[in-house]
């Protein structure tokens, strides 16, 4: 296996604030364990030669996810990486809804039924991370949990109340 040079991998991560909206204490919560799980250890080498570590500055316009690529200085762009939203419309939307239903039954159901449902959750986060690495494939080069957690930061920038 090919050692992983320590600088390819992100020091900062901003999400747009044009929607900054209120959203659920829950929702809250797993974005900042997101953003800090990403930032302890991810593996984040964009295509084109650069120097890392990496800022990366995420948004959703026209129908897209852009992740502005700098350096760790924060103040050049280095690149730019474009992925559509439309093969995450389905996944995104399941995800939502299953999410409503686990943050419920936390509330009311029995250990059972929590866990069949965190499993499904589970499963749908494993499918949009799997799908997030397909199509970044050609533009960078993230590990698995450094995708499950940009799968959930994309799934928060959805959230516009």
């Amino acid at each position: 296996m090919a050692e992983i040079a320590d600088n390819q991998c992100i020091a900062g991560i901003y999400l747009d604030e044009k929607y900054k909206v209120r959203r659920r204490p829950e929702v809250e919560h797993e974005q900042a364990v997101a953003i800090y799980d990403l930032l302890e250890d991810n593996h984040f080498e964009p295509k084109g030669g650069f120097e890392g570590p990496y800022s990366v500055h995420m948004r959703i316009e026209d129908n897209r996810i852009y992740m502005d690529v700098r350096g760790d200085d924060d103040t050049a762009n280095l690149t730019t990486i474009v992925v559509p939203l439309t093969p995450f419309r389905r996944i995104v939307k399941d995800y939502f809804m299953i999410c409503e239903s686990y943050y419920d039954a936390i509330k009311k159901a029995s250990a059972a039924q929590i866990e069949t449902i965190d499993m499904a959750r589970r499963g749908l986060h494993n499918e949009g991370s799997e799908q997030l690495r397909e199509l970044l494939s050609e533009k960078v080069t993230i590990d698995e949990n450094t995708a499950r957690r940009l799968f959930t930061l994309i799934c928060v920038l959805h959230i516009r109340g």
